[in-house]
């Protein structure tokens, strides 16, 4: 039975749009499929991994209604690799799904689509808004970074959303870092917190890819759903309670000089080309006038950067990791940013002038 014919493009972005949280190898193999489901000509897209689902319309279908899954990867595979613009048709009988496009020919296995497991997404929505793509992809940005890879402190891997009248503000740290990030949207809405799984963070950045398009927010019992672009995600929260992230925002420190963020950025990819590969450490002097940045590693090479800055205070010298500091500097879209140090066992803070909504503090390291 023909279930679906349409042009290349509009069946693979729908299904690139959910194949990225499909796991390839699952304790359950029906999880490593995608479910194709019809109902009065509208095609929708679904997978899941139980923690996080997406769902979104694909093209239209003049086939009776239909539901089956077959493998995401293999379908994703196989339609990349078609010739742009090919006309791909699919056929499906019992088991087989068939796909055709010019002289290829595909015979993918099927799985019964009720035993798909769909996550269950409470009805009760406790707060909704909605802003710009483009601002929430930008606030993303300026705190992903800093969310930890496999921390057993599990609530670190992932991003603090609070909601509070009109401020929406997130929130990312691994414990040696921590960046903030607010905006002002046109709402009214209660306290609240949730912790985004690190997953759902990075499906949802790839996700918003039309600035100009809103996306919307909901908060569930215990889960978020997110709408934008004909796609629905929804994920599970992060049980845990996050750290208080205002008292690590050092408030006094009094060594404050503006640098350039392109220049300071080049300046430290040339240094950490010599940098010690396991401990990435690099020194930051600053002295009236000038701040300096030295790597070295085991092989006693040395690389050394020096930028002339606004600055007539007392010299300091401070090691980081520095990783921590390129990370800032690639992912704030500000020409300059404001540094902020204390001494050498106090954070520094980075902020952009004149804008409250974002900070970045990252800890020392003892080089």
């Amino acid at each position: 039975m023909l279930i679906l014919q349409a042009e290349r493009d509009s069946l693979l972005k729908p299904l690139q749009a959910v194949t990225g949280i499909v796991e390839r190898r699952h304790t359950l193999p029906i999880l490593s499929n995608v479910l194709l489901e019809n109902q009065h000509g509208q095609t929708n897209i679904l997978a899941t991994d139980l923690e996080i689902q997406i769902n979104t319309v694909g093209p239209q279908s003049d086939a009776n209604d239909f539901r089956i899954t077959t493998n995401a990867k293999k379908l994703q595979d196989i339609l990349r690799a078609l010739p742009e613009g090919a006309l791909v048709s699919l056929d499906w009988d019992k088991a087989r799904l068939t796909l055709k496009a010019g002289k290829s020919r595909f015979n993918l296995q099927t799985l019964p689509a009720e035993d798909f497991p769909l996550m269950s997404v409470g009805e009760e929505v406790s707060a909704a808004f909605t802003l710009p793509q483009e601002a929430f992809k930008e606030m993303l940005s300026e705190v992903q970074y800093s969310m930890a890879v496999q921390d057993i402190r599990y609530y670190l891997n992932g991003l603090l959303m609070q909601t509070e009248g009109d401020q929406l503000r997130l929130v990312a740290t691994d414990g040696h870092r921590l960046a903030f990030a607010a905006t002002t949207i046109d709402a009214d809405l209660p306290k609240a917190e949730v912790i985004l799984p690190r997953k759902t963070v990075l499906e949802l950045f790839k996700l918003l890819n039309q600035p100009s398009e809103p996306v919307t927010i909901e908060l569930l019992n215990n889960q978020v759903r997110f709408r934008c672009n004909d796609t629905v995600i929804v994920s599970k929260v992060v049980d845990g309670k996050f750290p208080d992230y205002n008292r690590v925002i050092p408030m006094d420190n009094d060594k404050i000089f503006l640098v350039g963020r392109t220049q300071l950025l080049a300046a430290l990819e040339r240094a950490a080309i010599l940098a010690n590969e396991k401990f990435r450490g690099a020194r930051l002097q600053i002295q009236p006038g000038l701040l300096s940045v030295t790597c070295n590693n085991n092989e006693q090479e040395e690389a050394r950067e020096e930028l002339e800055i606004a600055y007539q205070g007392e010299a300091l010298e401070v090691g980081f990791n520095i990783n921590y500091l390129m990370d800032v500097l690639r992912n704030v879209h500000a020409d300059d940013l404001q540094l902020a140090f204390g001494d050498v066992n106090r954070s520094t803070l980075f902020t952009i002038p004149n804008n409250p909504n974002f900070k970045y503090i990252v800890m020392p390291m003892r080089i």
